[in-house]
């Protein structure tokens, strides 16, 4: 049998580096990347240690996901307000305004870390999960080595001050996919603009999302902001158009204005400057071969990973990706046998190599077809 090789796509690509200017940026470190490739589109010192203040947030909501998803808690469960919970909102700090003894839902803890970045809300979600904040806090650096988050420490639920509770913009920017990517349900909770705490002892109170991109209408869905006076302002964000996601994570902006602006400048250079395609789609991506003495005539050959490459429209090199394998395929196939790959090179190199496999079994015909399509194909040159 002859070796089979399809060209399927063509297109334009240069893997040396995705670059921006170093000035372009007025931030200390910051980082952007697409969700679905994972490449790095632009970097500014993404491995420099910082405080990531309310990011820190990001981590606490993960946890507590975590746990509703593996049916340990419930968004209907309700703690008790501590007095050290309590104080938070009486010392200057983002606070959601609960009351020493108040009974809040889990429910109503999220929203007012997520919306109205309680500090105070924080507190008593981690003090009624874990029993103590620092209890929690050990829990949310376990999962931060569950998610890879290498240079990561987090002391508090809050991200108030404390020098040992640090980390990176690398590191934030892998949570944050994590979040979207685990927890898509919950994080639509991140694009709501505001939330109104039935308080004790007061009228209602009505805060809106700290985020000031969800306000601008350009596909900003989240995901938190930050400051403190060592760090100055941070913020993790995330854009969606059309399928594409990126993410952007900057901190050290001297302003809050320049937090803004700076960050969609970023999420829009990466828009602007790059393309991501789908090169394969676990469950949805399919190739149909030509079987040979099979009782189907073809087999579809199934990707089992997605994979998606991130190009620079600006610079061109010839990148091929192809489908290769020995056709028609042999029968009889079994059921997740490898029957192709998928190559993806640039000229002579390859990037990629996928896999794919038989999508079914297909048995062998019986001997006096298998005789009679033999000789057919002798005589005809057809299978």
């Amino acid at each position: 049998m002859n070796k089979f090789i399809a060209i399927l796509l063509f297109f334009s690509l240069n893997f040396t580096s995705f670059s921006l200017a170093e000035n372009l940026v007025n931030a200390r470190t910051a980082i952007v990347v697409d969700y679905h490739s994972d490449k790095i589109l632009y970097e500014l010192d993404p491995d420099a240690q910082i405080y990531p203040a309310s990011m820190t947030k990001i981590m606490t909501t993960i946890v507590a996901f975590d746990l509703i998803e593996n049916k340990k808690l419930s968004l209907d469960d309700k703690f008790i307000v501590s007095e050290n919970a309590w104080r938070l909102s009486e010392s200057g700090y983002s606070s959601m305004f609960i009351m020493v003894n108040d009974e809040v839902s889990v429910e109503d803890l999220l929203y007012g870390i997520i919306i109205a970045s309680g500090n105070d809300a924080c507190v008593a979600l981690a003090e009624g999960i874990a029993g103590s904040e620092e209890i929690f806090a050990e829990m949310m650096n376990e999962k931060a080595a569950e998610i890879g988050m290498s240079s990561t420490n987090f002391s508090n639920s809050s991200g108030i001050n404390d020098p040992e509770n640090y980390s990176t913009v690398r590191d934030i920017a892998l949570m944050s996919k994590y979040l979207i990517k685990n927890y898509p349900e919950f994080y639509e909770w991140y694009k709501e603009k505001t939330f109104t705490w039935d308080r004790t002892g007061g009228d209602p109170i009505t805060q809106g999302n700290r985020n000031p991109l969800l306000y601008k209408k350009v596909g900003v869905d989240g995901i938190k902001t930050g400051y403190l006076a060592v760090e100055k302002y941070s913020l993790a964000s995330s854009m969606l158009k059309d399928t594409r996601r990126i993410i952007a994570v900057g901190s050290g902006f001297p302003t809050k204005n320049l937090r803004s602006t700076q960050s969609l400048k970023l999420l829009n250079w990466g828009f602007r400057n790059t393309n991501t395609y789908e090169i394969s789609k676990k469950g949805e991506t399919y190739y149909e071969l030509d079987a040979w003495l099979g009782k189907k005539n073809k087999i579809k050959a199934i990707p089992k990973e997605d994979y998606y490459l991130t190009l620079d429209k600006k610079n061109i090199r010839h990148l091929k990706v192809h489908l290769e394998y020995e056709g028609p395929i042999k029968t009889p196939i079994q059921k997740d046998q490898k029957i192709a790959n998928l190559i993806v090179s640039d000229k002579d190199e390859i990037i990629k190599t996928l896999p794919l496999y038989a999508s079914e079994k297909v048995s062998k015909v019986n001997f006096f077809k298998s005789l009679i399509t033999s000789l057919n194909y002798l005589i005809w040159g057809d299978v």
